[in-house]
């Protein structure tokens, strides 16, 4: 699947989908010990997979992010790599790391995707599946 993404005024880069690269959210996790900012308390750990099961080798070189809150509030991360690296994923390999997301309401979710170039010099998007963070809430 072939989509063109705008960067800048004037220029279009054109982005390939790689057939067999998956991205999956292998578990989120509320860290109620963690120690927060008081305007966002929630802090919640997010483990994901990166797997290149196509048969051309493939390089993350940036990431964007959007996290809706319950209250509101947006957030957009993007910036070069993942977790300050630039996996490169040979065919049948896979890529595995964690982060965190702190928030201030009862709830958010996440989407996003990972930019890079593959070994043919196309440059390649796969997607974040989405995913919910809700904040436990006490038993009565």
């Amino acid at each position: 699947m072939l989509h063109r993404i705008k960067l800048l005024e004037f220029n279009t880069v054109e982005m390939v989908e790689l057939e067999g690269l998956s991205v999956v959210v292998d578990r989120v996790v509320y860290q109620s010990d963690m120690d927060t900012p008081e305007d966002r308390p929630h802090c919640f750990a997010y483990f994901i997979t990166i797997s290149n099961n196509s048969n051309i080798i493939f390089t993350i070189k940036g990431r964007k992010w959007v996290v809706n809150e319950a209250d509101g509030n947006k957030t957009v991360v993007e910036g070069d790599g993942v977790v300050g690296m630039f996996p490169e994923l040979e065919p049948g390999e896979s890529f595995d790391y964690h982060s965190f997301h702190l928030f201030s309401g009862d709830w958010a979710v996440a989407t996003g995707s990972y930019i890079g170039v593959d070994g043919k010099g196309r440059t390649v998007i796969t997607r974040i599946p989405e995913f919910r963070m809700d904040v436990p809430q006490p038993l009565d």
